[in-house]
């Protein structure tokens, strides 16, 4: 019995393992929509797609909070604002209650190009899903609003994308 299982009495690594895969499969998947809708002036790298889904749905975040959604260093999300501004998808203001805090928002461009992403992402989920049998994917579903509410019970608010779908 491995650490994880003795961790999790009742279940054994199988619905983690499958969970994994999937996950693994949809990053591929993402990567290529992000590909299929890239633009020469469009970003380049998973990490600014990522601080963008982040930055979208609030009006104006905080760079101290985006770093911390992102774990990573204010450094390193300076210089990939700098990269998505210098495209027109993002736009620093500063804080309205404190002038020493900058706060980010997505450009009408940037939240276009999410879109766009979305588009990409959700056709090809749909097709895959429309294939499924019913109950299959009434079980799945099911399944992963479950697991959704889990994450945010065990994670909580700060690792979701304030724009990020709902996964049921």
């Amino acid at each position: 019995m491995t650490a994880s299982e003795a961790a999790t009495p009742g279940i054994g690594q199988e619905p983690t393992n499958a969970a994994s895969s999937i996950v693994e499969l949809l990053d591929v998947m993402w990567d290529h929509a992000r590909n299929a809708t890239t633009g020469l002036s469009a970003p380049g790298s998973t990490s600014q797609l990522r601080l963008m889904y982040v930055v979208d749905g609030e009006e104006a975040v905080r760079m101290r909070t985006v770093c911390q959604r992102l774990a990573s260093a204010p450094p390193t999300v300076t210089r990939m604002c700098d990269r998505l501004q210098a495209i027109g998808f993002l736009e620093r203001l500063p804080c309205p209650d404190n002038g020493r805090e900058v706060a980010l928002r997505l450009t009408a461009a940037g939240r276009e190009h999410l879109q766009r992403i979305r588009a990409q992402r959700d056709t090809m989920l749909h097709r895959a899903i429309e294939d499924m049998a019913p109950g299959e994917r009434g079980a799945l579903a099911r399944g992963l609003a479950g697991l959704r509410t889990q994450l945010d019970l065990a994670y909580g608010e700060e690792h979701r994308a304030p724009g990020s779908h709902s996964a049921a």
